[in-house]
Protein backbone atom coordinates (compact mmCIF):
# COMPACT_ATOMS: atom_id res chain seq x y z
CA UNK A 1 0.00 0.00 0.00
CA UNK A 2 1.30 3.63 -0.82
CA UNK A 3 3.22 5.24 1.89
CA UNK A 4 0.61 8.08 1.48
CA UNK A 5 -1.71 6.54 3.56
CA UNK A 6 -0.20 6.86 6.85
CA UNK A 7 -0.99 4.22 8.01
CA UNK A 8 1.10 1.00 9.60
CA UNK A 9 0.36 -2.54 9.86
CA UNK A 10 -0.55 -2.35 13.16
CA UNK A 11 -3.44 0.57 12.37
CA UNK A 12 -4.60 -1.68 9.66
CA UNK A 13 -5.25 -4.54 11.92
CA UNK A 14 -7.03 -1.74 14.52
CA UNK A 15 -8.94 -0.33 11.22
CA UNK A 16 -10.49 -4.14 10.15
CA UNK A 17 -11.12 -4.80 13.96
CA UNK A 18 -13.20 -1.75 13.65
CA UNK A 19 -15.22 -2.37 10.58
CA UNK A 20 -16.20 -5.30 11.69
CA UNK A 21 -19.71 -4.78 10.95
CA UNK A 22 -19.35 -2.62 7.75
CA UNK A 23 -19.69 -4.44 4.20
CA UNK A 24 -17.30 -6.56 2.71
CA UNK A 25 -14.41 -5.34 5.72
CA UNK A 26 -16.70 -7.55 8.18
CA UNK A 27 -16.19 -10.73 5.41
CA UNK A 28 -12.91 -10.81 4.52
CA UNK A 29 -10.93 -9.99 7.30
CA UNK A 30 -8.40 -12.73 6.16
CA UNK A 31 -7.91 -15.97 4.36
CA UNK A 32 -9.44 -17.99 7.02
CA UNK A 33 -12.46 -15.82 7.54
CA UNK A 34 -12.88 -15.84 3.92
CA UNK A 35 -12.76 -19.31 3.32
CA UNK A 36 -15.51 -19.78 6.53
CA UNK A 37 -17.42 -17.67 4.46
CA UNK A 38 -17.47 -19.27 1.51
CA UNK A 39 -18.15 -22.77 3.10
CA UNK A 40 -21.60 -21.14 4.81
CA UNK A 41 -22.47 -20.24 1.36
CA UNK A 42 -22.06 -23.52 -0.07
CA UNK A 43 -23.57 -25.34 2.86
CA UNK A 44 -26.40 -22.51 3.40
CA UNK A 45 -30.00 -23.94 2.53
CA UNK A 46 -31.33 -23.94 -1.01
CA UNK A 47 -34.47 -22.22 -1.71
CA UNK A 48 -35.61 -25.22 -3.53
CA UNK A 49 -36.56 -24.09 -7.18
CA UNK A 50 -38.03 -21.04 -6.44
CA UNK A 51 -38.31 -18.58 -3.22
CA UNK A 52 -41.80 -17.58 -3.79
CA UNK A 53 -41.49 -15.40 -0.34
CA UNK A 54 -40.77 -11.58 -1.64
CA UNK A 55 -38.59 -10.44 0.73
CA UNK A 56 -39.23 -6.35 0.25
CA UNK A 57 -36.37 -5.11 2.58
CA UNK A 58 -34.32 -6.81 -0.15
CA UNK A 59 -35.42 -5.50 -3.09
CA UNK A 60 -35.21 -1.88 -1.12
CA UNK A 61 -31.70 -2.18 -0.63
CA UNK A 62 -30.41 0.33 -3.26
CA UNK A 63 -32.60 3.13 -0.84
CA UNK A 64 -29.48 2.70 1.42
CA UNK A 65 -26.90 3.78 -0.73
CA UNK A 66 -28.37 7.13 -1.08
CA UNK A 67 -27.96 9.41 2.44
CA UNK A 68 -27.30 12.66 3.06
CA UNK A 69 -23.24 12.28 3.77
CA UNK A 70 -21.47 13.95 1.72
CA UNK A 71 -18.78 12.34 -1.28
CA UNK A 72 -16.21 14.41 0.98
CA UNK A 73 -16.73 15.12 4.24
CA UNK A 74 -14.36 14.55 7.67
CA UNK A 75 -13.90 11.14 8.02
CA UNK A 76 -13.73 10.48 4.26
CA UNK A 77 -10.10 10.07 3.82
CA UNK A 78 -10.27 7.39 7.09
CA UNK A 79 -13.38 5.74 5.25
CA UNK A 80 -11.54 5.00 1.68
CA UNK A 81 -8.37 3.41 3.77
CA UNK A 82 -10.43 1.03 5.20
CA UNK A 83 -11.90 -0.01 2.24
CA UNK A 84 -8.85 -0.09 1.00
CA UNK A 85 -8.35 -2.57 3.46
CA UNK A 86 -10.88 -4.46 2.79
CA UNK A 87 -10.18 -4.81 -1.06
CA UNK A 88 -6.78 -5.97 -0.22
CA UNK A 89 -7.95 -8.80 1.57
CA UNK A 90 -10.83 -9.45 -1.41
CA UNK A 91 -8.17 -9.37 -3.70
CA UNK A 92 -5.60 -11.65 -1.76
CA UNK A 93 -8.39 -14.28 -1.60
CA UNK A 94 -8.43 -14.11 -5.23
CA UNK A 95 -10.94 -11.65 -5.84
CA UNK A 96 -14.56 -12.59 -7.04
CA UNK A 97 -15.90 -14.35 -10.47
CA UNK A 98 -16.85 -13.13 -13.88
CA UNK A 99 -20.69 -13.16 -14.89
CA UNK A 100 -21.34 -14.37 -18.21
CA UNK A 101 -24.48 -15.44 -19.48
CA UNK A 102 -26.34 -15.91 -23.02
CA UNK A 103 -29.60 -15.15 -21.42
CA UNK A 104 -31.05 -11.65 -20.21
CA UNK A 105 -31.02 -11.91 -16.25
CA UNK A 106 -33.60 -10.71 -13.96
CA UNK A 107 -36.03 -11.19 -11.60
CA UNK A 108 -37.72 -14.51 -12.43
CA UNK A 109 -34.85 -16.17 -14.48
CA UNK A 110 -33.22 -19.37 -13.48
CA UNK A 111 -29.65 -20.42 -14.74
CA UNK A 112 -26.56 -21.89 -13.75
CA UNK A 113 -24.90 -18.22 -14.69
CA UNK A 114 -27.00 -16.69 -11.26
CA UNK A 115 -25.02 -18.72 -9.31
CA UNK A 116 -21.84 -16.82 -10.87
CA UNK A 117 -24.00 -13.69 -10.03
CA UNK A 118 -24.43 -14.51 -6.31
CA UNK A 119 -20.86 -15.06 -5.70
CA UNK A 120 -19.91 -12.25 -7.41
CA UNK A 121 -22.83 -9.92 -5.34
CA UNK A 122 -22.02 -12.00 -1.69
CA UNK A 123 -17.85 -11.11 -1.95
CA UNK A 124 -18.39 -7.13 -2.67
CA UNK A 125 -21.23 -7.16 0.37
CA UNK A 126 -24.51 -6.25 -1.94
CA UNK A 127 -25.91 -9.89 -1.45
CA UNK A 128 -26.11 -11.82 2.47
CA UNK A 129 -23.90 -15.19 2.68
CA UNK A 130 -27.62 -16.45 3.86
CA UNK A 131 -29.02 -15.92 0.08
CA UNK A 132 -26.98 -19.16 -1.16
CA UNK A 133 -25.84 -20.02 -4.12
CA UNK A 134 -29.19 -21.49 -6.48
CA UNK A 135 -29.98 -20.65 -9.72
CA UNK A 136 -32.80 -18.35 -9.02
CA UNK A 137 -32.53 -14.76 -9.66
CA UNK A 138 -35.08 -14.55 -7.01
CA UNK A 139 -36.26 -10.81 -4.47
CA UNK A 140 -32.67 -11.32 -2.78
CA UNK A 141 -30.49 -11.60 -6.09
CA UNK A 142 -33.04 -8.78 -7.59
CA UNK A 143 -32.06 -6.61 -4.15
CA UNK A 144 -28.64 -7.02 -4.69
CA UNK A 145 -28.07 -6.38 -8.20
CA UNK A 146 -30.12 -2.93 -7.27
CA UNK A 147 -28.09 -2.11 -4.29
CA UNK A 148 -24.79 -2.66 -6.70
CA UNK A 149 -26.26 -0.57 -9.48
CA UNK A 150 -26.96 2.31 -6.69
CA UNK A 151 -23.48 1.82 -5.93
CA UNK A 152 -22.13 2.59 -9.29
CA UNK A 153 -24.08 5.13 -10.31
CA UNK A 154 -26.64 3.48 -12.90
CA UNK A 155 -30.42 3.03 -13.05
CA UNK A 156 -31.28 0.26 -9.81
CA UNK A 157 -33.99 -1.83 -11.72
CA UNK A 158 -32.14 -5.11 -10.91
CA UNK A 159 -31.98 -6.21 -14.67
CA UNK A 160 -28.63 -7.51 -15.96
CA UNK A 161 -27.91 -4.58 -18.90
CA UNK A 162 -25.17 -3.99 -21.00
CA UNK A 163 -23.26 -1.64 -18.39
CA UNK A 164 -24.28 -3.42 -15.17
CA UNK A 165 -22.23 -6.21 -16.80
CA UNK A 166 -19.51 -4.37 -17.77
CA UNK A 167 -19.08 -2.57 -14.06
CA UNK A 168 -19.89 -5.79 -12.34
CA UNK A 169 -17.09 -7.70 -14.52
CA UNK A 170 -14.46 -5.10 -13.49
CA UNK A 171 -11.47 -7.90 -11.53
CA UNK A 172 -11.56 -6.52 -8.03
CA UNK A 173 -7.48 -5.59 -7.81
CA UNK A 174 -8.91 -2.93 -10.70
CA UNK A 175 -11.28 -1.31 -8.28
CA UNK A 176 -8.54 -1.60 -5.55
CA UNK A 177 -6.54 0.67 -8.05
CA UNK A 178 -9.26 3.12 -8.52
CA UNK A 179 -9.78 2.94 -4.55
CA UNK A 180 -6.16 4.30 -4.27
CA UNK A 181 -5.97 6.56 -6.86
CA UNK A 182 -8.64 8.72 -5.65
CA UNK A 183 -7.67 8.63 -2.30
CA UNK A 184 -4.72 10.66 -3.27
CA UNK A 185 -7.67 13.07 -5.01
CA UNK A 186 -9.10 12.73 -1.50
CA UNK A 187 -5.70 13.36 0.50
CA UNK A 188 -5.16 16.69 -1.52
CA UNK A 189 -8.56 18.30 -0.64
CA UNK A 190 -7.86 17.60 3.37
CA UNK A 191 -8.95 21.03 5.40
CA UNK A 192 -11.65 22.81 6.21
CA UNK A 193 -14.05 23.27 2.93
CA UNK A 194 -16.12 25.80 4.44
CA UNK A 195 -19.74 25.76 6.36
CA UNK A 196 -21.58 25.83 3.35
CA UNK A 197 -20.21 24.78 -0.27
CA UNK A 198 -21.18 23.28 -3.14
CA UNK A 199 -19.54 20.55 -4.86
CA UNK A 200 -19.91 19.34 -8.51
CA UNK A 201 -18.61 15.44 -8.69
CA UNK A 202 -17.77 15.43 -12.36
CA UNK A 203 -17.82 11.31 -13.20
CA UNK A 204 -21.01 11.41 -11.16
CA UNK A 205 -22.42 14.42 -12.98
CA UNK A 206 -24.07 14.82 -9.51
CA UNK A 207 -23.82 18.51 -7.19
CA UNK A 208 -24.03 18.47 -3.69
CA UNK A 209 -25.07 21.42 -1.41
CA UNK A 210 -23.06 20.76 2.06
CA UNK A 211 -23.86 22.37 5.04
CA UNK A 212 -22.64 21.91 8.41
CA UNK A 213 -21.27 18.55 7.65
CA UNK A 214 -24.50 17.22 5.86
CA UNK A 215 -26.08 16.91 2.27
CA UNK A 216 -29.08 19.37 2.30
CA UNK A 217 -29.79 19.33 -1.59
CA UNK A 218 -28.25 16.82 -4.41
CA UNK A 219 -28.98 18.26 -7.53
CA UNK A 220 -28.70 16.01 -11.05
CA UNK A 221 -25.76 18.10 -13.49
CA UNK A 222 -24.73 17.78 -16.73
CA UNK A 223 -21.10 18.31 -17.53
CA UNK A 224 -17.91 18.62 -19.95
CA UNK A 225 -18.28 16.02 -23.28
CA UNK A 226 -15.13 14.15 -23.29
CA UNK A 227 -13.39 16.40 -26.34
CA UNK A 228 -14.78 19.77 -23.93
CA UNK A 229 -14.30 18.61 -20.45
CA UNK A 230 -15.33 20.56 -17.09
CA UNK A 231 -12.14 21.48 -15.10
CA UNK A 232 -10.94 20.85 -11.45
CA UNK A 233 -10.98 24.00 -9.84
CA UNK A 234 -11.58 25.30 -6.42
CA UNK A 235 -13.47 28.79 -6.42
CA UNK A 236 -16.43 30.93 -4.61
CA UNK A 237 -20.05 31.45 -5.64
CA UNK A 238 -20.49 35.28 -5.51
CA UNK A 239 -23.29 36.01 -7.62
CA UNK A 240 -26.69 34.44 -8.66
CA UNK A 241 -28.25 36.12 -12.17
CA UNK A 242 -31.43 35.50 -12.93
CA UNK A 243 -32.83 35.81 -16.48
CA UNK A 244 -29.40 36.15 -17.71
CA UNK A 245 -27.64 37.02 -21.14
CA UNK A 246 -25.61 34.50 -22.66
CA UNK A 247 -22.63 34.98 -24.34
CA UNK A 248 -21.11 32.60 -26.89
CA UNK A 249 -17.60 31.81 -25.90
CA UNK A 250 -15.48 31.70 -28.82
CA UNK A 251 -15.09 27.82 -28.70
CA UNK A 252 -18.74 27.92 -29.31
CA UNK A 253 -18.64 30.63 -32.03
CA UNK A 254 -16.03 28.80 -34.20
CA UNK A 255 -17.05 25.21 -33.80
CA UNK A 256 -20.72 25.44 -33.34
CA UNK A 257 -21.77 28.57 -34.49
CA UNK A 258 -20.55 29.39 -37.58
CA UNK A 259 -21.25 26.10 -39.36
CA UNK A 260 -24.56 26.51 -38.61
CA UNK A 261 -24.90 29.85 -40.02
CA UNK A 262 -23.21 28.22 -43.16
CA UNK A 263 -26.55 25.83 -42.94
CA UNK A 264 -29.01 28.29 -41.70
CA UNK A 265 -29.07 32.18 -42.01
CA UNK A 266 -31.42 32.55 -39.58
CA UNK A 267 -30.09 30.76 -36.93
CA UNK A 268 -29.23 33.59 -35.01
CA UNK A 269 -32.59 35.72 -35.39
CA UNK A 270 -34.46 32.51 -34.91
CA UNK A 271 -32.52 32.06 -31.19
CA UNK A 272 -32.52 35.62 -29.85
CA UNK A 273 -28.40 36.16 -30.44
CA UNK A 274 -27.35 39.58 -31.26
CA UNK A 275 -24.09 40.36 -32.49
CA UNK A 276 -22.09 43.64 -30.70
CA UNK A 277 -19.17 45.10 -31.77
CA UNK A 278 -16.46 46.94 -29.29
CA UNK A 279 -18.29 49.68 -28.78
CA UNK A 280 -21.68 47.94 -27.77
CA UNK A 281 -23.47 48.55 -31.31
CA UNK A 282 -25.86 45.89 -32.86
CA UNK A 283 -24.14 44.69 -36.19
CA UNK A 284 -26.42 43.15 -38.80
CA UNK A 285 -25.82 39.50 -39.12
CA UNK A 286 -26.27 40.06 -42.77
CA UNK A 287 -23.17 41.85 -43.20
CA UNK A 288 -20.88 39.34 -41.50
CA UNK A 289 -18.88 36.63 -43.61
CA UNK A 290 -19.96 33.26 -42.40
CA UNK A 291 -17.88 31.16 -45.12
CA UNK A 292 -14.34 32.93 -43.78
CA UNK A 293 -11.94 30.59 -41.47
CA UNK A 294 -12.13 32.80 -38.49
CA UNK A 295 -15.08 34.04 -36.79
CA UNK A 296 -15.66 37.81 -36.38
CA UNK A 297 -14.82 39.36 -33.76
CA UNK A 298 -17.69 40.01 -32.31
CA UNK A 299 -20.07 39.60 -29.02
CA UNK A 300 -22.51 36.91 -30.00
CA UNK A 301 -25.25 37.44 -27.13
CA UNK A 302 -28.05 35.98 -26.28
CA UNK A 303 -31.55 37.73 -24.90
CA UNK A 304 -32.86 36.22 -21.66
CA UNK A 305 -35.74 34.15 -21.93
CA UNK A 306 -37.09 30.10 -22.51
CA UNK A 307 -35.21 29.57 -25.16
CA UNK A 308 -31.62 31.08 -24.04
CA UNK A 309 -29.12 28.85 -23.11
CA UNK A 310 -29.53 29.18 -19.51
CA UNK A 311 -33.03 29.48 -19.58
CA UNK A 312 -33.65 31.13 -16.15
CA UNK A 313 -30.40 31.21 -13.85
CA UNK A 314 -26.86 31.58 -14.40
CA UNK A 315 -24.66 31.01 -10.86
CA UNK A 316 -21.21 32.74 -11.38
CA UNK A 317 -18.14 32.21 -9.50
CA UNK A 318 -14.29 33.44 -10.03
CA UNK A 319 -12.18 31.07 -12.23
CA UNK A 320 -10.05 31.36 -15.23
CA UNK A 321 -11.94 28.94 -17.47
CA UNK A 322 -14.79 31.22 -18.05
CA UNK A 323 -17.19 28.19 -16.64
CA UNK A 324 -20.51 28.45 -14.73
CA UNK A 325 -23.73 26.57 -13.69
CA UNK A 326 -26.64 27.20 -14.95
CA UNK A 327 -30.27 26.06 -16.14
CA UNK A 328 -31.04 24.61 -19.54
CA UNK A 329 -34.19 24.63 -21.54
CA UNK A 330 -33.55 21.22 -22.63
CA UNK A 331 -34.32 19.78 -19.41
CA UNK A 332 -34.69 15.92 -20.96
CA UNK A 333 -30.85 15.97 -20.61
CA UNK A 334 -31.29 15.03 -17.08
CA UNK A 335 -33.20 11.63 -17.73
CA UNK A 336 -29.88 10.08 -19.67
CA UNK A 337 -28.17 7.24 -17.99
CA UNK A 338 -24.68 9.25 -18.48
CA UNK A 339 -25.09 13.48 -19.20
CA UNK A 340 -21.62 14.15 -20.33
CA UNK A 341 -23.13 16.69 -22.99
CA UNK A 342 -21.93 20.30 -22.41
CA UNK A 343 -19.06 22.62 -23.32
CA UNK A 344 -17.43 22.95 -20.15
CA UNK A 345 -20.21 24.32 -18.15
CA UNK A 346 -22.18 22.40 -15.83
CA UNK A 347 -26.21 22.12 -15.77
CA UNK A 348 -28.07 21.95 -12.50
CA UNK A 349 -31.39 20.56 -12.53
CA UNK A 350 -33.82 22.07 -10.17
CA UNK A 351 -31.73 24.94 -10.16
CA UNK A 352 -33.99 27.15 -8.54
CA UNK A 353 -33.94 24.75 -5.73
CA UNK A 354 -29.97 25.44 -4.96
CA UNK A 355 -30.10 29.25 -5.77
CA UNK A 356 -32.83 29.45 -2.74
CA UNK A 357 -30.39 27.97 -0.87
CA UNK A 358 -27.10 29.99 -2.26
CA UNK A 359 -29.22 33.13 -1.93
CA UNK A 360 -31.18 32.30 1.42
CA UNK A 361 -28.55 34.52 3.65
CA UNK A 362 -28.91 37.27 1.08
CA UNK A 363 -31.69 39.70 2.53
CA UNK A 364 -34.71 40.29 0.48
CA UNK A 365 -34.36 37.35 -1.71
CA UNK A 366 -36.67 34.29 -1.28
CA UNK A 367 -38.06 31.59 -3.10
CA UNK A 368 -40.71 33.83 -4.05
CA UNK A 369 -38.89 36.86 -4.69
CA UNK A 370 -36.66 34.64 -7.10
CA UNK A 371 -39.80 33.29 -8.76
CA UNK A 372 -41.25 36.41 -9.13
CA UNK A 373 -38.33 38.18 -10.56
CA UNK A 374 -38.10 35.06 -13.09
CA UNK A 375 -41.32 35.88 -13.92
CA UNK A 376 -40.43 39.48 -14.95
CA UNK A 377 -37.56 38.45 -17.91
CA UNK A 378 -35.26 41.27 -16.75
CA UNK A 379 -31.86 40.63 -16.04
CA UNK A 380 -30.92 40.61 -12.68
CA UNK A 381 -27.87 39.78 -11.12
CA UNK A 382 -27.93 39.29 -7.20
CA UNK A 383 -24.67 39.55 -4.85
CA UNK A 384 -24.85 36.82 -2.49
CA UNK A 385 -24.12 38.51 1.27
CA UNK A 386 -21.12 35.96 1.87
CA UNK A 387 -19.09 34.10 -0.89
CA UNK A 388 -20.25 30.04 -0.97
CA UNK A 389 -16.84 28.01 -1.69
CA UNK A 390 -17.44 25.40 -4.89
CA UNK A 391 -15.22 23.07 -5.97
CA UNK A 392 -15.44 21.07 -9.42
CA UNK A 393 -14.10 17.39 -8.36
CA UNK A 394 -13.11 13.85 -10.01
CA UNK A 395 -13.48 11.28 -7.40
CA UNK A 396 -14.72 8.39 -9.14
CA UNK A 397 -14.46 6.13 -6.16
CA UNK A 398 -15.22 7.34 -2.42
CA UNK A 399 -16.61 5.75 1.23
CA UNK A 400 -18.36 7.62 3.85
CA UNK A 401 -20.01 7.20 7.17
CA UNK A 402 -22.06 4.57 6.24
CA UNK A 403 -19.08 2.44 4.79
CA UNK A 404 -20.93 2.03 1.68
CA UNK A 405 -17.70 1.78 -1.12
CA UNK A 406 -19.04 3.53 -4.65
CA UNK A 407 -17.83 3.84 -7.79
CA UNK A 408 -18.39 5.80 -11.03
CA UNK A 409 -17.34 5.49 -14.45
CA UNK A 410 -14.12 6.82 -15.64
CA UNK A 411 -15.34 8.87 -18.11
CA UNK A 412 -12.24 11.47 -18.55
CA UNK A 413 -9.72 8.55 -18.14
CA UNK A 414 -7.98 9.96 -15.57
CA UNK A 415 -7.55 6.60 -13.34
CA UNK A 416 -5.15 5.43 -15.15
CA UNK A 417 -7.00 1.73 -16.36
CA UNK A 418 -8.99 1.87 -20.01
CA UNK A 419 -11.26 -0.88 -18.54
CA UNK A 420 -12.48 1.63 -15.95
CA UNK A 421 -14.22 3.88 -18.79
CA UNK A 422 -16.82 2.41 -19.35
CA UNK A 423 -17.97 4.28 -22.79
CA UNK A 424 -21.46 4.62 -21.49
CA UNK A 425 -22.21 7.82 -23.77
CA UNK A 426 -25.22 6.55 -25.44
CA UNK A 427 -26.80 7.60 -22.37
CA UNK A 428 -28.80 4.24 -23.02
CA UNK A 429 -28.25 1.28 -21.23
CA UNK A 430 -28.90 -2.02 -23.28
CA UNK A 431 -30.55 -4.85 -21.95
CA UNK A 432 -27.91 -8.11 -22.62
CA UNK A 433 -30.34 -10.39 -24.88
Amino acid sequence: MSKKTGIDAQSRRAFLRSAATVGVAAMFAGKASAQTAMDDIINAPRRGAWDDQFDAQASRTSNAVVSNNPVFGPGTVNHVQQAIFAYQDIVSNGGWPSVNSSVRLQLGVSDPSVQALRKRLIISGDLPRSAGLSNEFDSYVDGAVKRFQARHGLPDDGVMGEYTVKAINIPADMRLGQLRTNLTRLQAMSGDLGRRYVMVNIPAAHIEAVENGRVVLRHTAIVGKIDRQSPILNSKIYEVILNPYWTAPRSIIQKDIMPLMRKDPTYLERNAIRLIDGQGNEVSPETIDWNAEKAPNLMFRQDPGKINAMSSTKINFHNEHQVYMHDTPQQGLFNKLIRFDSSGCVRVQNVRDLSTWLLKETPGWSRSQIEQTIRTGVNTPVKLAEEVPVYFTYITAWSSTDGIVQFRDDIYQKDGAAELALQTTTGIEQPIQ
